[in-house]
This record gives C-alpha cells, sequence and structure tokens, in this order.
C-alpha cells in the first residue's frame, strides 16, 4: 500500500437476478472490500460483519426484509472485474414476497467499520404479477446505469467496451446523497455550485464522480416518487426486460422511458416498436433516448458497447449487433422512427458549452395541443424553468419554419405527423466547447467534439457544411400518432420539473398519462 493512500472498508454487493417476479429468491453476492484513495477496490483486510435491509423505494422508503449477523468473505477480484463481474459468492438469499408491489428495492448493506456505520447499497427490480397487465409499465434505465458505472474501475466512458451487470453499483448511482441539490454531475442551476463544489461533494461523500448522469437516485427515482404521489399505480422492469421477456408488454396500454435512458438493444426496440405498431401508446419522459445500440452477451450478464472513447472497432458487423449510434448509416435505423427525436438533432443545455445560460424551459408553440389541456398556456410562454425541465442532454428533429412554426422536415427519420409542440435551444459541443465536466481522466483522450464526430457519423465527414446541418439543435417537446400515440419532451431533465413541483409539467405529464393509461 502506497504511504499516505486512505483505506475505506465496506460491504459491497449486488442481486443476481436484476429483475425478479413476486414469489422468486433474489441471491446477494457480497464481498468485503477496500477502497484505495485512488479509487481502485481490493478485498478488505478481512471478513467483515453486516446487517441487511430490504426496501422499496417509492414516496417513501418501505422495509419489507431485514438479516442480522450475516459475514462478508474478503475475495480476490478478477482482472477488468467492470467488464467480467465481481465474482463474489453468494452470501444471503432474499424471498420476494408474492404481495410485494412492482418496483425497484434498495438492498442496504451496513457493517460497523472502524467504530462507524458504513452503508452501501445494491437492488434490485421486482415486475408486475404475471397475468395482470393493466398497468402503465416503466422501464428502468438499467443499461445506462451499468454504462455509467465504475465500479472495478472502469466504465463505457473511460475507454471499456464490455460492462457487467454482476458487480455492485458504484456508491452514488441508487443512494445518491442530497441528489435534489446535487442533481447533475456535471451541471448545477445554483451559482455557486460549480464543478470544484460538485468534486467536494463527491470526495465528501466518496461516491463516483458519474452518479450525477446516471442512476436510480438521479433520475428513475424521482419519476417513480412523483407518480406514486400522485396516485398512478405502475409496474416496472429493466431495460434487458424488453429484451429477454417482450410478453410484459402485451395487451399494456403504455410503456414510459424516463430521465437518462441511453443505451438500448436492438431487441427493446422491436419490442417497443411492436407494441406501437399494434397500437399501444409510449411516453419517452427522457432525453439522450435511445441514442446507442448495445449488445448483451453472457446470457445477459454483459453489456457490450465499442463507442467513440475505445477507439476500437466492433469486430461485429451485422446491423443488428453493432454498437453504435442508431442513426449510424450502417445500423440505418435512427432512434426518431421510435421517438421522433434524436440527440443528434438536439445536444446539451445549460452545461459547458451547451447553451450555458439558457432558460431552462420550453418555448411554446402550439398551446392548443390536447398535452396543454389546464394550463392556461399561450404562445411564446416558457414552460418548466423554474426547475430546470429542459437540462443537461437533449433529443431534438430536423425543422424548419412554416408561417413561423417549426416543423419536421423528416430528413432525419422524424414520423410522418409528428408535432412540434414547444421547443428549446441546444447544441451538441464543438472541439473546444467542451469544459471540465468530465473527471481528469479523460482529459487526455478529448480530441475533436462531439459535433464534429456527430457529423462524421451522419455525414461521413467533419466538413463546415457537414457540421453546420447540425451544429444548432433543439430540445423538442412533441407527439405523433402511428398505431398508438408517442409523446416525447425531448429532455432527460423533465423528471426535475415533477420533483420540484412544477405544477404545469405536472399537467402536461398528467393529461397524457391520463389520455394515454386508457385500456385499448
Amino acid at each position: 500500500m502506497t504511504t499516505g493512500q486512505a483505506i475505506h472498508e465496506a460491504v459491497e454487493g449486488y442481486c443476481v437476478p436484476l429483475s425478479a417476479a413476486p414469489g422468486e429468491r433474489v441471491a446477494l453476492h457480497v464481498g468485503a472490500t477496500r477502497r484505495l484513495k485512488a479509487g481502485a477496490v481490493a478485498p478488505a483486510s478481512g471478513a467483515l460483519r453486516f446487517d441487511l435491509e430490504v426496501a422499496r423505494l417509492g414516496v417513501e422508503r418501505e422495509v419489507v426484509h431485514r438479516a442480522e449477523g450475516l459475514v462478508a468473505p474478503p475475495h480476490e477480484l478478477p482482472a477488468r472485474a467492470f467488464a467480467v463481474g465481481a465474482g463474489y459468492p453468494e452470501t444471503a438469499s432474499i424471498p420476494v414476497g408474492r404481495d410485494w408491489p412492482s418496483g425497484f428495492y434498495e438492498v442496504r448493506l451496513r457493517a460497523a467499520v472502524d467504530g462507524a456505520s458504513v452503508e452501501r447499497c445494491a437492488g434490485f427490480v421486482l415486475r408486475g404479477a404475471p397475468g395482470a397487465r393493466t398497468r402503465p409499465l416503466v422501464a428502468l434505465a438499467t443499461n445506462t446505469w451499468n454504462a455509467y458505472n465504475d465500479w472495478g474501475g472502469g466504465n463505457l466512458y473511460t475507454g471499456a467496451t464490455h460492462v457487467s451487470f454482476l458487480r455492485p453499483f458504484a456508491h452514488g448511482l441508487i443512494d445518491r446523497p442530497e441528489p435534489a441539490r446535487y442533481r447533475n454531475a456535471n451541471r448545477e442551476r445554483e451559482p455557486d455550485l460549480d464543478m470544484r463544489g460538485f468534486g467536494d461533494y463527491v470526495r465528501r461523500h466518496r461516491i463516483t464522480p458519474w452518479c450525477g448522469s446516471a442512476g436510480y437516485a438521479s433520475f428513475d427515482g424521482h419519476f417513480a416518487a412523483w407518480a406514486e404521489r400522485a396516485g398512478y399505480a405502475l409496474d416496472y422492469a429493466t431495460n434487458a426486460d424488453l429484451e429477454l421477456r417482450p410478453e410484459l408488454l402485451d395487451g399494456r396500454p403504455l410503456f414510459i422511458s424516463v430521465g437518462h435512458d441511453e443505451y438500448w438493444s436492438s431487441g427493446m426496440r422491436d419490442t417497443v416498436e411492436a407494441h406501437i405498431a399494434r397500437g399501444g401508446n409510449a411516453m419517452f419522459l427522457s432525453g439522450n433516448t435511445s441514442f446507442w445500440q448495445v449488445r448483451l452477451e453472457d446470457g445477459g450478464a454483459t453489456m457490450v458497447s465499442y463507442k467513440g472513447l475505445a477507439r476500437q472497432a466492433d469486430p461485429v458487423t451485422d446491423p443488428r449487433l453493432l454498437t453504435s449510434t442508431w442513426c449510424d448509416p450502417r445500423i440505418g435505423r435512427p432512434e426518431t422512427r421510435m421517438t421522433g427525436l434524436t440527440f443528434s438533432r438536439g445536444g446539451y443545455h445549460r452545461i459547458a458549452g451547451g447553451v450555458p445560460r439558457g432558460a431552462g424551459g420550453y418555448t411554446v408553440w402550439r398551446p392548443h395541443h390536447w398535452l396543454f389541456e389546464g394550463t392556461d398556456l399561450h404562445y411564446g410562454d416558457v414552460l418548466g424553468a423554474e426547475h430546470g425541465a429542459v437540462g443537461y442532454e437533449c433529443d431534438g428533429c430536423a425543422m424548419t419554419l412554416v408561417d413561423g412554426l417549426p416543423v419536421p422536415t423528416g430528413e432525419d427519420g422524424c414520423p410522418a405527423g409528428f408535432e412540434i409542440l414547444a421547443s428549446a435551444p441546444a447544441r451538441i459541443w464543438s472541439v473546444d466547447e467542451h469544459g471540465n465536466e468530465y473527471p481528469a481522466s479523460l482529459a487526455a483522450t478529448r480530441g475533436p467534439g462531439e459535433l464534429q464526430l456527430m457529423a462524421m457519423s451522419l455525414f461521413g465527414d467533419a466538413s463546415p457544411e457537414s457540421v453546420r446541418k447540425i451544429a444548432h439543435g433543439n430540445a423538442v417537446l412533441g407527439s405523433y400518432r402511428a398505431g398508438g400515440t408517442v409523446v416525447s419532451v425531448g429532455s432527460t431533465d423533465w423528471v426535475f420539473g415533477l420533483a420540484g413541483g412544477d405544477p404545469l409539467i405536472e399537467r402536461v405529464t398528467r393529461n397524457a398519462l391520463d389520455r394515454l393509461s386508457v385500456a385499448r
């Protein structure tokens, strides 16, 4: 051990399966770890005793199961544990009650280390009861959680191409302290909270710096709590469930995506698009939605993505398995065909060089649409600015003005009949607009800006003409009908309007839920 490296011991673990049905047993795999100052994970100096507490997270944290006096052994980690998994032994199991409601269940591991209580969290998703599919289905963005999870030394943003679900969630993804104040790692609304302030926050709570961009605490949990408080009964699933259990959407009136739902497989797309085609509805209360195609390997234990920072070419060339952006011509299946929107025509809002002083809300263009009923919104009004409902990563579409109103051009695959109801400016970062929003480990990998890389992906070059086509994006709130009705908000941060109690964001969301949740 290097002199001066502080060691923080804890009990960490993960659940198998990540998605369970009522009445099943969930295996808990745990190990005693020590975390060095540099962030590396190693076995603890010895076994640690710990207590276990399982709680459903909603408006309240409802404890459903406890166990005490369990033992977590130190366990040598395999090389590249972030890619191959932690390999922890099964230490306990959780008997899932048949009467437990669907939702996300936090598994809190509490150990006494040097006289202090140290807590870490695992978790699993409990699906609804089989055969009862009248409720809307929310697919939690577990693929995106995994993409940002740097437990074991790497994630998709530090050069990894394979990330395992069989490892703990980095501290902060599920149990992020002060999530309302520090709701995103990369930007803050309050002027006194800059990146230095967030860095202090990360060090103080010993959490991953990636937790602001993904995780239940940052996005999904805000929607789940609001929906429960508002009286909506919902069923939950993981992203992978859409591929592995497509029957979960059979007969349901509504599919819902929330927050930051970036990584989708072809099987997920197949399931949701088939649902819409046969008359099912969809709400994408999310941004950067379905931007990357990924594939699941090892029976679903590993997610694969050869994205830009990997500096490697995916050896798989099958368009249904190739890991690139969905709008990559080699895949030929732009996400606009499903959501109506794409990050490649959107970008960032109120982060680094992406509209850094933007309003944080949408300008309303078509106030008479049914989505705005009861809001008293008028043409040109701003929606959602008080709590920053437009922020971080945003999706838009190629558009032009007709009689002063924006309409899609359709050149990006946006479906016919899509209506742009409201929008806000967004911008993909150019080469000199990144700022310092990523951890220092990425400083040497900056290279071309995202704007230039996006132009190369879409058009084959980064010429000034190609870059200009996508240099001025928008966050778009809109809707279309093709079999079922689809509503897309085009912003990761819509949920913060709900969490903050914005009455207009709440009313728009209620209008969509009430109309689209009606059984066909």
